[in-house]
């Protein structure tokens, strides 16, 4: 067993689960918890309790912006807004619990939705 391995942090069977869809949402999630370590776990705690909420934090992108097809089916992209204008963007699939898919996460607020 190595050493001092992080613990992934455990999720309850109410939970959605969270995945990367694209590598840039890989690396842009490493970056923002780099640098704003509290607002990623707050982040973290929304995106699996209810990530389909609708307030100023969380809400579906509009436009253009508000749908992503995957595997010829649509689905609603949202956005996660944390502090200093980082974005995350995703969109959900439903299930017991459903599965929130990250494609997009942004450190600074992106030029798209300026």
């Amino acid at each position: 067993m190595p050493k001092d391995e992080t613990v992934e942090r455990p999720t309850k069977r109410t939970e959605h689960r969270i995945v990367f869809a694209t590598r840039q949402a890989q690396r842009g999630w490493r970056d923002l918890r780099a640098t704003a370590l509290n607002a990623m776990a707050d982040a973290w705690d929304a995106l699996t309790r209810d990530p389909e909420a609708n307030n100023p934090t969380c809400h579906p992108l509009r436009g253009d912006l508000g749908t992503i097809t995957v595997d010829g089916v649509a689905h609603v992209r949202r956005q996660y807004e944390l502090p200093g204008g980082a974005r995350i963007w995703f969109y959900v699939t439903p299930g017991r619990p459903g599965t929130v898919h990250l494609t997009d996460v942004h450190t600074h607020h992106p030029n798209a939705t300026k």
